[in-house]
């Protein structure tokens, strides 16, 4: 009888719960930017006279859940934009889609970058991520008169670039193989130009960049440093235009326009495509012979295009693709360059009578690099899959609940001769699975976001189980503490020369079989690399106009596989009483990084200023020696200063100063004739000529001399009409022409320094 009381109860609170659910309704739709189409996201949509509201998400989308029936008016602002309101009736069980749009306004209204970002640091947790917007990217000095996503990353808080020059990004500690550079939800296996000022993405097609430098979700897997999340966005769906520049360094073009023009209820499409090419190589020769005897060798050509097509419930299909290339020929020194290819397609679709929103991605690329040095040993790699998604995240209110399924597959073809002329080679087929599950819950004073990823590594038939949580507690409306943790695995790894003073060759290896069966007296069970992270700060909002955020992290690389520098026997029954660090092609590692960074921001009328200082230490650990990466930069600071002048403001002067302590490299203390027995016993070792072998100091004993360099820019346009405008930019990189290292040839002593100084003047039209 008491079992029936208990389950007819229950029931009956079931039933009170629908009655409830069904007595209510829901609002929801996408907020867009009625001149162009596009989503604006952060805009704040809520019910007037009423406490219910939300933000718009990334998508702009917003739902506004368990209203009451009635009649109300519903509204929209954003920064920049005129308010927005419609009457809205609402019965019992509705599910009502209304999309709004937004027109710019028609006074100018300053600080709008740092606003909307004061609204994202009170409405999400977001820790140690730094959200990027083209706006953003086009305050710094231009490079050759070129604004670039790779000039900005180096000004972010826990990067450090390796140069002007075959520039690689490493983050918080970690290596360029550990971060994960994604394009619409494809993975980006090489994202920056051998001259380190490019990036291979158009300016003009990015929407924005999410920059996690650790501690990033569950959505994100498959890297164990950080994540660049990469958005572009769509061709105009409203009217034709475009952008035309040419400077000294390159000159691109980006067409944009409608193949259905919307008129905001109906069915659209709309295109859009960027190319760009450099001609540095040519014209260095003529505009700065004084470079180097090399010149500035550098050619790469970047194609992207999109076609969109959307909804007028706003449900979307995506299709894009893209081909980028690299060449680098320094004279008598190295010969590196590399092919990257690839199209994908990504849907959003909207279920009716529901909250939920569904995303979809599938994606194929293909990336192939080889470099050719002095000693006439290529070094070879190559990278080719697809991998696919699929997404679903529940709104309800200003809580969030998201999860999802992805699959990847590639293969990796690499070759490799090390010092001792020893070849290292690989051919592998990578499968991998993955499930995730995100929580945002938020409160007056907390938020919360827990969730898990597990990883499956099919090829190599391990589960990886991956716990991540972030969170922020709003002690007062300026002063936030937050924090966010992880556990995070990748079966993707690099193979490069920890011997060369300056990297530039990054070889692809997945799951490799040659690793020794101990580490420092403890077996090795795994053949993935695995980290941990460990982040804690504060931020706090200084007043209206300004902004610091410092953040302490550490991270726990348990795991890690390199290439065996020390290889000098190969793996066979001949040689096996030879201990495993001297015949494995790969070595087993661990290490640390840790320490803190802290961002100031300021924005007030005509005056920005960012600052961003480092300290971090790396420390690596293989089977018998602890040592410091080739990346451990112990101080880095930047400084960005820009200026809007005139009556009408339409100029602006930018600085940037950058300054890194030195990195590591590993010294020469001499050499000798190197013989490598190859005919065993009856190797002519008298007559024979061998090859020049060389005596290393300790790993990364040394170090370089600081790098310094300062940037200057001027731009000023001239507005005709509402949708033309012609800019011109000047600019000088490297100022006071500070000689920084970028390669040294430890045989023949040849020395190649960072770029000169460099004057330049481009031109561009919008239109």
């Amino acid at each position: 009888m008491i079992f029936y009381k208990k389950w007819g109860i229950t029931a009956l609170l079931c039933l009170f719960t629908v009655v409830a659910i069904a007595q209510t309704a829901e609002l929801r739709g996408f907020v867009y930017n009625e001149e162009n189409g596009e989503p604006i996201p952060l805009a704040n949509v809520f019910l007037k006279g009423t406490t219910t509201g939300v933000t718009t998400d990334f998508n702009g989308f917003y739902a506004l859940s368990k209203i009451k029936p009635g009649s109300y008016v519903l509204m929209a602002t954003s920064i920049g934009f005129d308010s927005f309101k419609v009457d809205i009736k609402l019965q019992s069980g509705d599910v009502l889609t209304q999309n709004i749009y937004l027109k710019p306004a028609d006074y100018e209204l300053q600080e709008v970058e740092i606003n909307e970002e004061r609204t994202a640091r009170q409405t999400e947790a977001k820790v140690s991520v730094i959200k990027v917007t083209p706006d953003k990217i086009k305050r710094i000095p231009t490079v050759g008169g070129t604004a670039d996503l790779a000039q900005y990353f180096q000004i972010l808080p826990g990067v450090v670039f390796s140069g002007d020059q075959g520039g690689q990004m490493y983050v918080r500690g970690g290596s360029p193989i550990q971060n994960k550079v994604i394009l619409d939800g494809m993975t980006i296996y090489n994202p920056f130009h051998s001259i380190g000022l490019f990036s291979v993405f158009d300016v003009d097609i990015i929407r924005s960049v999410d920059v996690y430098t650790g501690g990033y979700p569950a959505e994100y897997g498959g890297r164990i440093s950080a994540v660049m999340d990469i958005k572009t966005r769509d061709g105009n769906r409203k009217r034709t235009a475009g952008h035309v520049e040419a400077g000294p360094f390159a000159s691109k073009v980006l067409l944009e326009g409608p193949l259905v023009k919307s008129n905001n209820n109906n069915v659209s499409s709309s295109i859009i495509f960027s190319a760009r090419s450099s001609y540095l190589k040519k014209t260095a020769p003529v505009l700065y012979p004084y470079a180097d005897s090399n010149g500035l060798p550098y050619l790469f050509n970047d194609f992207y295009s999109k076609w969109s097509v959307q909804t007028p419930k706003g449900s979307k299909l995506d299709v894009f693709g893209f081909s980028f290339n690299d060449n680098v020929n320094f004279k008598n020194t190295t010969n590196y360059k590399w092919n990257a290819n690839g199209a994908g397609t990504k849907m959003m679709f909207l279920p009716p009578q529901s909250s939920t929103v569904v995303e979809a991605h599938f994606d194929w690329s293909d990336y192939r690099m080889v470099q050719t040095e002095q000693d006439a040993a290529p070094r070879s790699s190559s990278i080719s899959g697809f991998e696919g998604g699929l997404d679903f995240s529940y709104y309800n209110g200003n809580n969030l609940f998201k999860y999802g399924a992805q699959f990847i597959g590639f293969s990796t073809d690499f070759q490799y001769t090390n010092s001792a002329n020893r070849t290292v080679s690989q051919t592998a087929y990578t499968t991998e699975l993955a499930g995730y599950m995100h929580f945002k819950y938020k409160s007056n004073r907390l938020i919360l976001e827990p969730g898990l990823r597990l990883h499956y590594f099919a090829s190599l038939s391990e589960l990886s189980p991956e716990p991540r949580l972030m969170g922020k507690v709003l002690v007062t409306d300026r002063f936030r503490f937050k924090f966010a943790s992880g556990l995070y695995a990748q079966n993707l790894l690099s193979a490069r020369s920890d011997r060369d003073v300056v990297n530039l060759f990054y070889g692809f290896l997945s799951g490799p079989d040659d690793l020794p069966n101990t580490f420092r007296g403890q077996d090795v069970k795994t053949r993935l690399q695995k980290a941990g992270h460990l982040i804690g700060g504060f931020e706090l909002d200084l007043g209206d106009n300004s902004y610091i955020n410092v953040e302490g992290f550490y991270k726990r690389f348990r795991q890690l596989t390199n290439i065996n520098r020390n290889k000098l026997f190969d793996n066979t029954d001949e040689y096996a009483s030879v201990e495993d660090y001297y015949k494995s092609d790969y070595v087993v590692e661990k290490g640390d990084a840790y320490g803190g960074d802290i961002t100031y921001e300021y924005e007030k009328n005509r005056l920005y200023i960012w600052l961003v200082y480092n300290l971090t230490w790396v420390v690596r650990q293989d089977e018998k020696i602890t040592y410091h990466p080739h990346w451990d930069r112990r101080h880095n600071a930047n400084f960005l200063v820009t200026y809007t002048m005139g009556k009408n403001k339409n100029s602006e002067a930018s600085a940037r100063w950058n300054f890194g302590s030195g990195f590591p490299f590993t010294q020469t203390q001499g050499f000798y004739e190197q013989l490598d027995f190859s005919n065993g016993a009856n190797t002519d070792y008298i007559n024979s000529n061998g090859n020049l072998g060389i005596l290393y100091g300790n790993l990364n004993g040394g170090r370089l001399s600081s790098y310094h360099r300062l940037d200057l820019s001027y731009k000023w346009w001239k507005e005709f009409g509402k949708y033309k405008k012609l800019e011109i930019t000047t600019s000088v990189t490297n100022a006071y022409n500070r000689k920084n290292v970028f390669y040294f040839d430890r045989v023949t002593h040849a020395r190649v320094n960072q770029l000169p100084i460099l004057p330049s003047l481009s031109v561009g039209f919008y239109f």
